[in-house]
C-alpha cells in the first residue's frame, strides 16, 4: 500500500533556524534575560503602592524609568555597536540591576520620593535585549533572507511570550511571596541571562570600532519607518490601559490581566506562523491595512454587545496583526539600517514604541475618563490608522519622485 506524503510541518523551518550551532545557546540565554522586561514595570508599581499607599507615586516613578530608557536606549545601543556585545551589555546590565535594587533599598528603608525616581532612571542602562538577539541573528543570515525573517518572527514571537508572562510571574511573586519578589527574582533572571547570552562569542557579530556610517535618524527611509512604531506603540499603550478601564467599569478589573494576555497569545501564534511563511518580500502596507482592520473588532464588540467575553475574542483576533506588522517593520530596519549602526537602529525602534506606548496611554486613559471606556477602543484603531496613513504617504511619495527622476 503506497504510504501518503504528510504535510510539511509549519515547525520546520524552525528547526533548520536552530540546527545551526551555537544558536540555542544564545536564544536560551537572550529569554532568561527578557523575561524580566515584562515584570519589572508591574513589580516596581506593587511594591511602590503597598509600601507608600500611592499608586500616582508608582506610575510617575515608572513612567520616569520608561522615559529614561527611550533616551539612555540608543546610546548604549550606539556602545554596543562600536565595541562588541559582550563588553557593554555587562557593565550595562549590572549598572542596570544596581538600579534596581537600589529601588527596592529605598522603598524599604522609606527613603524620600526622589530617590525611587533616581533609582528606577539607572535602570535605563539595560540592553536592548531582544535587538541583540536580532542583531545576532542578522549577522549570522545575512546571506539568507528567508531564514532572517525566520528568525525575525521567532524574536517577535518571543517578545509577546515574555511580555504576557513577565507581569503574571510578577504578580504571582509580590503576591505569594512579598513586594519585593518580583523585584529580586527579574534582577537574578537578567543578569543571569545576559552572562549566558554573552557567553556565546562564536555567534556575536564584530564590533566595529571606526565608522563613517550616517545614524539611523538620516538613513533615507528609517524616519518613516519609526514613525510607524510610534504609532504602532499607541496601539499597543491605548489598548492595554483601555482594556482594564472596561473591564474595571464591567465589575471585572481582575480578569483584565487574562484578557490582554489573549491578545498577546494571539499575536505570538501569528508570528510563529507567519515566520513559516516564505513571503516575496516585505509589504507593510498589507500588514498595516490588516492591523487597522482587525482593530475595529474590539470597538465594534465593546460598543455592540458590552460582553467582556466577546471583547476577549475581539482582542484574540486583533492581535493576530501585530506580529506580522512588526516582524516585516523591523525586517526593513535592518535592511535600511547600516550594518556598522544596527544595534543603534533597532534600539531607536524600542524608543519610538516606547513613545508611543505612553502617548498611547495617555490618549486611551483620557479617551475613556471622559467618553467612556468602550468609546475609547477608538483610540488603538485611530492609531493603526495613523500608522498606515504615514507608510501610505511615504510610498506614494517616493513612487511620485521615482516616477520625477524617470522622466
Amino acid at each position: 500500500m503506497p504510504r501518503l506524503a504528510l504535510p510539511r510541518l509549519p515547525l520546520a523551518p524552525y528547526r533548520r533556524l536552530f540546527a545551526r550551532p551555537g544558536t540555542r545557546a544564545f536564544t536560551a540565554g537572550n529569554l532568561i534575560a527578557r523575561l524580566p522586561m515584562g515584570m519589572f514595570g508591574v513589580s516596581a508599581v506593587v511594591m511602590i503602592a503597598g509600601a507608600r499607599g500611592s499608586y500616582a507615586l508608582a506610575g510617575a516613578v515608572t513612567a520616569t524609568g520608561l522615559a529614561a530608557t527611550a533616551l539612555a536606549g540608543p546610546w548604549v545601543a550606539r556602545l554596543v555597536d562600536r565595541y562588541g556585545q559582550a563588553r557593554v551589555a555587562v557593565p550595562a546590565t549590572v549598572a542596570a540591576v544596581l538600579g534596581s535594587l537600589a529601588l527596592l533599598l529605598c522603598v524599604r528603608r522609606g527613603a524620600p520620593d526622589w530617590t525611587l525616581f533616581a533609582a528606577y532612571a539607572a535602570t535605563a542602562t539595560t540592553p536592548n535585549v531582544g535587538g541583540l538577539s536580532r542583531a545576532r541573528w542578522a549577522h549570522l543570515l545575512r546571506d539568507d533572507p528567508g531564514a532572517l525573517h525566520t528568525a525575525n518572527s521567532f524574536e517577535q514571537a518571543a517578545d509577546e511570550l515574555c511580555f504576557m508572562l513577565g507581569p503574571v510571574l510578577a504578580s504571582f511573586l509580590t503576591g505569594t511571596l512579598f513586594p519585593e519578589a518580583g523585584t529580586l527574582v527579574g534582577a537574578a533572571l537578567l543578569l543571569t541571562g545576559m552572562f549566558l547570552f554573552t557567553a556565546q562569542r562564536a555567534t556575536e557579530p564584530p564590533p566595529r570600532a571606526l565608522t563613517r556610517a550616517a545614524s539611523p535618524l538620516r538613513t533615507p527611509g528609517i524616519p518613516p519607518l519609526l514613525a510607524c512604531f510610534v504609532a504602532t506603540g499607541a496601539v499597543f499603550g491605548s489598548m492595554e490601559v483601555v482594556t482594564i478601564a472596561y473591564a474595571d467599569a464591567q465589575g471585572h478589573r481582575s480578569a483584565a490581566g487574562a484578557v490582554l494576555a489573549l491578545q498577546a497569545a494571539g499575536s505570538c501564534a501569528a508570528g510563529l506562523m507567519y515566520g513559516a511563511l516564505k513571503p516575496a518580500g516585505p509589504r507593510l502596507s498589507r500588514c498595516l491595512l490588516a492591523m487597522t482592520a482587525l482593530m475595529s473588532l474590539p470597538l465594534l464588540a465593546a460598543r455592540t454587545t458590552g460582553s467582556l467575553w466577546v471583547l476577549a475574542a475581539a482582542l484574540l483576533a486583533a492581535g493576530m496583526a501585530t506580529a506580522p506588522t512588526m516582524v516585516t517593520a523591523m525586517t526593513l530596519v535592518q535592511r535600511r539600517t547600516p550594518e556598522e549602526r544596527l544595534n543603534e537602529g533597532m534600539s531607536l525602534v524600542v524608543t519610538g514604541l516606547l513613545t508611543g506606548i505612553a502617548c498611547g496611554s495617555a490618549g486611551g486613559g483620557f479617551l475613556a475618563e471622559h467618553a467612556s471606556p468602550a468609546a475609547a477602543f477608538a483610540t488603538p484603531l485611530a492609531a493603526a490608522a495613523v500608522a498606515l496613513l504615514i507608510n501610505s504617504s511615504t510610498t506614494a511619495f517616493r513612487s511620485t519622485r521615482r516616477t520625477a527622476c524617470v522622466s
